[in-house]
């Protein structure tokens, strides 16, 4: 369950939202000043920040511009919310690094679409991020590094994305369409003898965890490591 902050110093507003975010499943804390949720934040991590700009203490944009200077919370999303509408606003809260921004007044409707869009980005990018380790195997997404037992093992950067796709497909199969569109993606001059060829040198460079690379017959590939 997604922990979301409603900062938002008008208590109808405030009420309003909390009321439809549980009601959609989220877990909310509701403040109605910037310096209780800058006091908190740190205990609680939340998935998402739903933040007015104009506060009573401490304003939207400098409770931003603070979040995204720390390294322990510059990675939480924000959307702002707040009654500006004027375009110079919108720049420097995006600017600030807020993921979105909704103008009051709003659509429930349209702001809980935005919450779920920037939350499955933020999760996707989070997952996409993380340094993934099985047993001796290390793989790095943001460097584009692989390393077995340290060593570093050179890849390609189409063995490397073949690589990940299947990891991240957690054992599920992935036919020869799949690997194409997410692999090869508009490259149209590919054939699947192209795909046998990357999976056998990928397989080479693997070493020990070359068995990992399960071929299901008539169907494509899966990941499956035993001992993961």
């Amino acid at each position: 369950m997604s922990l979301i902050y409603v900062v938002e110093d008008d208590e109808d507003i405030n009420e309003l939202l909390v009321y439809n975010l549980k009601k959609e499943g989220f877990e909310v804390k509701s403040f109605l000043n910037s310096k209780e949720a800058y006091n908190k934040i740190k205990y609680d991590h939340p998935d998402l920040i739903i933040l007015d700009i104009m506060l009573p203490d401490m304003d939207g944009l400098e409770f931003c511009k603070l979040l995204k200077a720390d390294s322990e919370t510059e990675d939480i999303p924000i959307i702002m919310l707040t009654a500006k509408s004027t375009e110079i606003d919108k720049i420097v809260g995006l600017e600030l690094g807020a993921d979105d921004y909704v103008t009051k007044p709003f659509s429930l409707r349209e702001l809980i679409a935005r919450i779920k869009t920037v939350l499955k980005r933020s999760k996707k990018l989070t997952k996409e991020s993380k340094i993934i380790r099985i047993k001796n195997l290390e793989i790095d997404p943001l460097r584009i590094e692989v390393r077995i037992n340290g060593k570093s093992i050179d890849l390609t950067a189409k063995e490397f994305k073949l690589l990940l796709l299947m990891i991240y497909s957690e054992g599920k199969v992935l036919t020869r369409d799949q690997i194409l569109s997410s692999v090869w993606e508009t490259d149209l001059d590919v054939y699947d003898r192209t795909i046998d060829v990357h999976i056998k040198k990928l397989r080479d460079k693997l070493g020990e965890y070359s068995e990992c690379i399960k071929t299901v017959r008539g169907v494509g590939y899966k990941w499956e490591c035993e001992g993961e």
